[in-house]
């Protein structure tokens, strides 16, 4: 199933797609059927996404007839980021792919560069995540070199506290796009990574959340970003140094991931601090982030 949360009649609302396409399903007005769906967003629903609700959600999807009163159309309602406030900072992975690896080193070598043979793990503050559609503030006179990096993002659907690889993907609500914006002169500057990429609108997400048995195999998705029209990343999430499975184990032996948790997974090479010269965004600059079964995330530089 796709979830997405929108603006309608001036409230946040989360609406249900039960195939990838162009329709989805109030749940409002489907909790006048079901009670069990009146969830008040995102997080409430991840928190109560039980057995219950998915039978639920099951047998309305096989009821057309029952869903014609709540069916809205994707691309005429304002989405909002699939979760709008996450109750937590994101968690990142850095470095994760080893193309990238090598083009942050070449662009830095103080601040990306050397032997990495752990997993970089970093976060990044989020007090709202910024929608597809929705622009991304350039701060002029702040940051000279804003830049782009598409993401799998991962949404986690129980409380993990000591879980194993294979026990990982039972721990999985979905998955999301996230673009990690980044300016890069603050994550240099400050020698960590925190308010480079903390700023308000720096967490573009969307535009919905996938949930884990749509999606299959998240370690073979097509992955890519252009700016402009112009190709600017193209990957696959098998080339993950590390993977989902292996990052919610590492973290979970010494920490209690919450459910609500988002894990932003790490982006390719084709960021702008790898080009050459280093070619960062600019106002007016569209940026469109894409991923296999999930769909894409666009937004225009303001």
């Amino acid at each position: 199933m796709r979830f997405y949360t929108a603006l309608i009649n001036k409230q946040p609302e989360v609406l249900v797609g039960f195939e990838q396409g162009g329709t989805a399903y109030r749940l409002p007005l489907l909790a006048r059927l079901a009670p069990e769906l009146a969830f008040s967003d995102m997080n409430a629903l991840i928190l109560g996404y039980d057995d219950k609700v998915k039978a639920t959600l099951a047998r309305l999807a096989a009821n057309a007839d029952t869903l014609q009163g709540a069916a809205v159309a994707v691309d005429e309602v304002q989405l909002l980021a699939p979760i709008v406030r996450p109750l937590q900072d994101v968690v990142c992975l850095g470095i994760n792919y080893d193309a990238h690896a090598q083009e942050a080193g070449r662009f830095s070598d103080e601040a990306f560069g050397g032997e990495r043979p752990y997993t970089i793990y970093f976060s990044k503050r989020v007090n709202r995540a910024t929608a597809t559609g929705e622009k991304v503030p350039a701060y002029a006179g702040l940051v000279d070199s804003l830049d782009y990096e598409a993401e799998l993002g991962v949404v986690l659907g129980r409380d993990a506290k000591g879980v194993t690889k294979e026990e990982a993907r039972d721990y999985v609500f979905g998955y999301t796009i996230i673009n990690d914006i980044s300016a890069r002169n603050l994550q240099t500057r400050h020698k960590q990574w925190y308010l480079g990429k903390s700023l308000d609108g720096f967490t573009p997400m969307g535009p919905c959340i996938v949930t884990a048995d749509e999606i299959g195999d998240e370690q073979s998705l097509d992955i890519s970003s252009k700016v402009n029209g112009e190709l600017r990343q193209s990957s696959n999430t098998r080339y993950m140094i590390q993977t989902v499975a292996g990052a919610i184990a590492e973290l979970s032996q010494g920490m209690t991931l919450e459910a609500g948790t988002i894990i932003a997974t790490g982006t390719p090479a084709g960021v702008g601090m790898g080009m050459t010269p280093p070619t960062f965004l600019k106002h007016g600059d569209k940026v469109v982030c894409e991923i296999e079964k999930i769909g894409r995330l666009e937004n225009e530089i303001d």
